[in-house]
């Protein structure tokens, strides 16, 4: 299905939090409950999803938030710090895609690439050498970056201590752009 022209990034509001935090809960334990004892996430949800961090996020000029729709229904979200040092970049020359989640049952149906696309040209935008995002080494998310052009630089592993330790490998990635 293609949803090109029906697909939008709403930067995140304060009066839109409660969205952001319900759509980013719900994608993340469909996709991630399984890195977590007794599926578990309440650690993650806590430094992701209250209003107190995207409060912080929000105010942060280097970070931006924003929730995908698809018409009138939200999707997903994404997370981006417009600048950091990652790799051999510095940090005006990439970006980094901290969060990008989309919703189970919308899965499949090119949102993902869009986001993809829309981050790419923000990049662009920002004239930006590279993205840089992190992937668990298992699971659908790695094919997916591959297949748009992203590669492996390094490997890595979830900070959360309380991730069961088979779970925790992840890969860093790049796309030059």
């Amino acid at each position: 299905m293609n949803h090109k022209n029906d697909i939008q990034f709403q930067p995140l509001v304060p009066e839109l939090y409660s969205v952001y935090i319900q759509i980013g809960k719900k994608s993340y334990n469909q996709h991630y409950r399984h890195l977590w004892p007794n599926g578990n996430t309440s650690t993650y949800i806590e430094n992701s999803f209250t209003n107190a961090v995207l409060s912080k996020e929000e105010k942060d000029l280097n970070t931006k938030l924003y929730l995908v729709k698809l018409g009138v229904l939200y999707v997903g979200i994404l997370k981006i710090t417009l600048h950091k040092k990652v790799g051999q970049h510095k940090a005006l020359e990439a970006l980094y895609l901290d969060k990008i989640y989309i919703l189970k049952e919308y899965s499949g149906n090119g949102i993902g690439r869009m986001c993809i696309e829309f981050v790419a040209d923000l990049a662009k935008n920002l004239s930006k050498k590279a993205i840089y995002l992190e992937s668990m080494k298992k699971g659908a998310a790695l094919s997916f970056y591959l297949s748009h052009n992203f590669t492996v630089v390094a490997s890595t592993k979830v900070p959360f201590e309380q991730v069961i330790e088979t779970e925790k490998a992840m890969y860093l990635l790049m796309k030059k752009i």
